[in-house]
């Protein structure tokens, strides 16, 4: 049987290691090249694909797609790209197919969050429906840490570190200024409607009153009262207090704090910064000095400070994808799978598309101090592995020295241009 090649993108948010899974599926292909022809990649995302913008991954040498373990950012471009239903829109559809078509392309792995996966799971049903034979496979990644069914997320490992390090180390800064200067420091973590991330700032305690002293989290609903009683005491006790804010965080009415009245490329609301609407309630309503940070994009991009068992298991779902296709695997997902806490130990299994596709794991109840402040002993339990070990890039002048590939285009083999 003729070899098919392969098509990989990168969709969504990119995260410190997502290039390491690019280099644990692109590695994997190359030993199997009795198997899988070329690895093309779409340049940003799905966009690629539709538009015929393909990149030959074959033209890298293997140092430099080995480096890939080390670089963040998405090494062939990502994308916010959301495919309608093939009812809706059924040209994007046969064009998808056409383009696999005209490169002979049998094997299709996106690597991505909620709604990636849903289309990896809307691609995986093309090929009965458009008669063109393919095997999907989406591949774990977003800093949320809300994908279903896999134990954790690649990514989040990484940004976890990256924001429990940071509330450290600001916490440290405001203490010892707090008599004279600043009161309270509000630092704002990604996580729309799940508060991993926010979590993940608790891991900075290591004693009872050490910062961050309150956290707030989607799941929880905002009570400003209950939450000026908890600032006001700690800065009264601790003579400073350190809150770590959730993107999402909402009233009880289902309304985000930061809502910034307009919408993404998924439809979700665009929101507009919460740390400086908390920070300005509390000098307001207690009239402490405050300062504020919004973490944004550098708690994702962090690649000098990531976690090594991120690392690892980014490579592993890469590489595993590759494994499950050859095994005839369609409309699947690899996941991680917690084997022990005690010692942390992990595994890679699968899961069907369409139980992952647009659907989120939120922080559970359990992971939540009962004041909806903090986070328990289980979360802690929970987090604490994911931030293992350190995985620094090679440095040079000082500065991290990351890959950059060369990116060479495919020709194209269509003659009609098509518009997204």
């Amino acid at each position: 049987m003729a070899r098919k090649n392969a098509f990989y993108a990168q969709s969504g948010g990119v995260t410190a290691v997502i290039n390491a899974s690019a280099c644990g599926l692109i590695e994997t292909a190359r030993k199997n090249r009795d198997r899988i022809g070329k690895v093309y990649a779409g340049r940003d995302g799905i966009i690629g694909a539709l538009t015929e913008d393909l990149i030959d991954t074959s033209k890298e040498s293997a140092r430099d797609i080995a480096a890939l373990k080390f670089a963040p950012g998405g090494a062939f471009g990502s994308c916010r790209y959301k495919l309608k239903g093939l009812e809706e829109n059924r040209a994007q559809y046969e064009r998808l197919i056409e383009v696999f078509k005209a490169h002979n392309i049998g094997y299709f792995f996106y690597n991505g969050g909620n709604d990636s996966m849903d289309t990896a799971h809307k691609i995986s049903q093309i090929g009965r429906a458009l008669g063109y034979p393919i095997i999907c496979v989406g591949i774990p990644k977003t800093v949320d840490n809300d994908l279903p069914i896999t134990d954790n997320c690649p990514g989040f490992g990484s940004v976890a570190k990256y924001i429990a390090v940071s509330t450290k180390e600001a916490a440290m800064d405001v203490l010892s200024m707090s008599r004279t200067s600043t009161k309270v420091f509000v630092l704002e973590v990604m996580g729309r409607h799940a508060g991993w991330i926010a979590a993940a700032g608790g891991l900075a305690a290591e004693r009872p009153g050490d910062a961050p002293h309150i956290i707030l989290f989607p799941e929880v609903a905002f009570d400003q009262e209950a939450f000026l009683a908890k600032v006001k005491h700690t800065v009264e006790t601790q003579s400073y207090c350190v809150v770590v804010v959730s993107e999402g965080a909402r009233y009880a009415d289902g309304r985000f704090l930061a809502d910034a009245g307009s919408r993404d490329a998924f439809g979700h609301v665009q929101l507009g910064g919460v740390a400086p609407v908390v920070a300005q309630m509390v000098r307001d309503k207690l009239g402490f000095k405050y300062h504020y940070a919004v973490a944004d994009y550098l708690q994702r991009s962090a690649r000098h400070i990531a976690s090594q068992v991120d690392l690892e298991q980014a490579y592993a779902v890469g590489e595993a994808a590759v494994k499950l296709a050859l095994a005839g695997k369609n409309a699947v997902m690899p996941v991680i799978v917690r084997k022990s806490e005690n010692p942390y130990r992990w595994g890679v299994g699968e899961a069907k598309l369409v139980r992952v596709a647009n659907k989120e794991k939120i922080l559970p109840k359990r992971f939540i101090t009962r004041d909806g402040f903090g986070i328990t002993a289980a979360a802690r339990r929970y987090l604490e592995p994911l931030i293992k070990g350190e995985a620094y890039p090679p440095y040079k002048n000082g500065t991290p020295n990351y890959v950059r590939l060369k990116n060479l285009p495919v020709a194209k083999k269509l003659g009609t241009d098509f518009v997204v």
